[in-house]
């Protein structure tokens, strides 16, 4: 792309937004190269990036572009399309989500738009629920608060398919940005009938889903358990509390600082539960209020991390392989003493999540299913089973990014589900007089110990796309040792491997039953490094990992 010449025709083209229209005539060269030297990417996530003017951000132009190539797909494919969509609280996703109501609207797709924000899995829901065709999230997830993002769901609530993505991204790149968008205002659209509400009932059902996930079968529990909750100035408060509430859990406290919707996010520039700092808030009010449990959920709720007292009474963070193992135990126990568990049961996870797992699937007799990092590839999963009718076998899936979810109502991973998943886990241990940390010291006994970390590196920018590429070239080298640990497997899945999409990702089996797993982003300028350690013992684990890690970032120089 010309990016000089694109920037020009935006200077006399973009005048819908007076904002915008500004921030383009006050770029110097260097943000103009920035902002034009591609178009916004859009594959099986949809749209990432930074918000503002340029092909390469986020704007009410390439989101109404992106909306006229989806409603053009909708309209080859169904003889009626609808979509549902959503908004969560960051900067702009009411205003996105209303542009692509209009276009949709204008190229006769109905619309049932969230009245107010709601978090991803009640999109995922709705489509399933209302019938729909398509669904759109807007949202950047857990990135900074300079981010936003358009997320496509396919006709089953799953985020759409590699090649639904690639049919959606030929549509919209043959179109002209300024004049080949159809767009109707919203008032007219909603008196017309194509954009519609979507109705409190539908919530509910949703709610009374996920209600429906207990596995406590009458056992005994206590809901008096003291929680702080934050949803980090996110879209998760409103259905967290209610579904809590209404299953009896009576003391919980909300981080005020965090509780009203603010895509700005004041008090957790990140606000990512995977990262301390944006914990560090709840911690406190932890702290102050004695309570046994510390939940925080994304902005767009499909995420949620929690902090727990150690036998010495100090604060825990828990990562999400950590609280994935506990769930995953949890749940099998459960339904193995109540007769419970499904014939031939089936576990789907990341092949960057925590390889313990699979040996707790196996103690339980519970088939794993390692998919490509997305919770869209588990959805998929979920999608097969319910295809050859056998949705049933589906018992849990889980990514190391906090991702969980334990039904098939939807077919995301659901912050809901998972908070209140975790709550009933605890609560069920807690009764019993056993520490989640003693739980999982348990698991390692039982199992062996094995230390997971995710390293990410930046690289903004032209400079740094072309510097990752070269990176994962270097990672393609033949490659014999990291950290002294022998290498005795590669897959590289570029070529597609198990039936799994093709994907810019490497994954080493190092000796000693050690993983290493390098992949860029799909959604931020950033490579990324995943380690997964088996050792006698944290120490020794550590020591590993870093051996292992420093001979990989000879790799990046």
């Amino acid at each position: 792309m010309d990016y000089q010449k694109e920037y020009r025709r935006w200077l006399t083209k973009a005048d819908m937004d007076p904002a915008l229209l500004e921030e383009l005539r006050t770029m110097d060269e260097k943000q103009q190269e920035d902002a034009f030297y591609r178009d916004l990417s859009f594959g099986t996530g949809g749209l990432r990036g930074v918000i503002g003017a340029g092909t390469n951000r986020m704007n009410i132009y390439t989101v109404a572009k992106a909306t006229q190539g989806l409603a053009n797909y909708l309209k080859e494919h169904f003889r009626a399309p609808s979509v549902a969509i959503g908004f969560d609280s960051r900067i702009n996703s009411e205003l996105f989500s209303k542009v692509a109501a209009r276009v949709f609207a204008a190229n006769g797709v109905k619309v049932h738009i969230w009245p107010e924000l709601m978090p991803v899995p009640t999109v995922s829901f709705a489509v399933r629920e209302l019938g729909c065709s398509a669904g759109v999230m807007v949202t950047a997830s857990h990135n900074p608060s300079k981010y936003n993002g358009y997320k496509v769901y396919g006709a089953d609530g799953c985020q759409i398919t590699t090649q639904g993505a690639a049919e959606v991204l030929a549509k919209i790149e043959a179109l002209d940005i300024f004049q080949d968008v159809r767009i109707v205002d919203f008032g007219t659209a909603w008196n017309d009938g194509l954009i519609l509400h979507i109705p409190e009932a539908v919530y509910t059902a949703f709610v009374e889903n996920v209600k429906a996930q207990s596995v406590l079968y009458g056992d005994k529990t206590t809901h008096d358990v003291a929680i702080v909750y934050s949803p980090l100035n996110g879209a998760g408060r409103k259905p967290v509390l209610r579904t809590l509430e209404e299953l009896g859990y009576t003391n919980i406290t909300v981080v005020k600082e965090q509780e009203e919707p603010d895509g700005r996010f004041p008090t957790c520039p990140y606000p990512n539960p995977e990262i301390r700092e944006a914990m560090a808030l709840g911690l406190g009010y932890a702290k102050e209020k004695n309570a046994d449990l510390l939940l925080a959920t994304d902005p767009d709720c499909d995420r949620v991390g929690i902090a727990v007292k150690n036998a010495q009474g100090d604060y825990v963070l828990l990562s999400g392989n950590e609280v994935g193992l506990l769930l995953l135990d949890y749940l099998c126990a459960q339904k193995q003493k109540h007769g419970k568990m499904p014939k031939e049961p089936v576990l789907v996870k990341t092949i960057v999540t925590v390889d313990l797992a699979e040996r707790i699937a196996e103690h339980y007799g519970v088939e794993t299913r390692n998919v490509l990092t997305g919770f869209k590839y588990i959805g998929e999963q979920i999608g097969l089973l319910e295809k050859a009718g056998e949705e049933r076998r589906y018992l849990f899936g889980f990514e190391e990014s906090y991702g969980y979810l334990t039904g098939t109502y939807v077919r995301d991973k659901d912050g809901v589900d998972g908070a209140v998943m975790i709550c009933e886990m605890f609560s069920f241990y807690a009764a019993r007089g056993i520490r989640l940390t003693d739980q999982l010291a348990k698991l390692y006994e039982r199992y062996g110990y094995c230390r997971n970390t995710l390293h990410s590196y930046q690289f903004e920018g032209s400079a740094g796309f072309a510097k990752m590429q070269g990176i994962m070239a270097a990672f393609r080298q033949e490659i014999s040792t990291f950290g002294g640990k022998a290498v005795e497997k590669v897959l590289d899945y570029s070529a597609g491997l198990d039936g799994l999409p093709k994907a810019d990702v490497l994954k080493f089996y190092l000796d000693g039953g050690t993983t290493l797993v390098v992949r860029p982003s799909g959604t931020e300028p950033k490579l990324k490094l995943y380690l997964s350690v088996t050792a006698k013992d944290e120490a020794e684990a550590a020591r590993i990992e870093q051996a292992i890690l420093n001979d990989a970032e000879v790799y990046f120089r």
